[in-house]
């Protein structure tokens, strides 16, 4: 009978399991802590960790003179952005590592074209660097002495919780011949399950 019960408990425990997110996010059981940062939006305001407590923050980095994947991730984001909200607080983060060209008008009108309730935030390298190293994401510019140099960044979006630490990173599908980027619907699904494993923390 004692054997019974142990069965019966692990079945149910089974059943009550939350699904796993999809292959193409990162997810981080025990989130990873972010080191201070400072940043500016786009109404040249200081940003810094505190801005990330008290709600989900999806982070995507770019630049406005970016050609295709920026604007196509950004243009996603804002499509998913209301779902996302139905649950759970959420903003979005638009980190431009682009200073000398994206000031804060800039990054504003860049910003408000897809989605007025976005950040678009920026600030030297010294202070962008170690927190996109930290998040697990890259940057790099090369040829920046000419006026139209591009930037090579990652494509994908990182997840932080509210609070404010590094949950998953939900990955950009990269196919022959096609831009690198997000799966929108699988960022919406795949949310829902993080979010739920957190939702007894916060």
């Amino acid at each position: 009978m004692k054997w019974l019960w142990i069965l019966v408990v692990m079945v149910l425990a089974s059943c009550t399991e939350l699904p796993e997110v999809s292959e193409h996010t990162l997810h981080y059981k025990n989130a990873k802590s972010l080191s201070a940062f400072e940043l500016y939006d786009q109404h040249q305001q200081m940003v810094t960790n505190k801005d990330l407590k008290g709600q989900w923050t999806l982070v995507f980095l770019g630049y406005t003179h970016c050609p295709d994947i920026c604007p196509m991730t950004l243009a996603k984001l804002s499509q998913v952005y209301d779902q996302l909200q139905v649950n759970n607080k959420l903003t979005v983060w638009f980190i431009s590592v682009d200073p000398n060209r994206d000031d804060a008008s800039k990054r504003r009108a860049y910003i408000d074209y897809f989605n007025k309730e976005f950040k678009g935030l920026s600030n030297v390298h010294a202070q962008l660097f170690p927190l996109v190293r930290n998040m697990g994401l890259i940057y790099a510019i090369s040829n920046s002495d000419q006026p139209d140099y591009y930037v090579d960044h990652s494509a994908s979006v990182a997840l932080i919780n509210p609070q404010g630490n590094l949950s998953a990173i939900f990955k950009a599908k990269f196919l022959a011949g096609e831009v690198p980027l997000i799966d929108a619907s699988l960022i919406a699904e795949d949310f829902q399950i993080i979010a739920a494993q957190y939702a007894n923390k916060f």
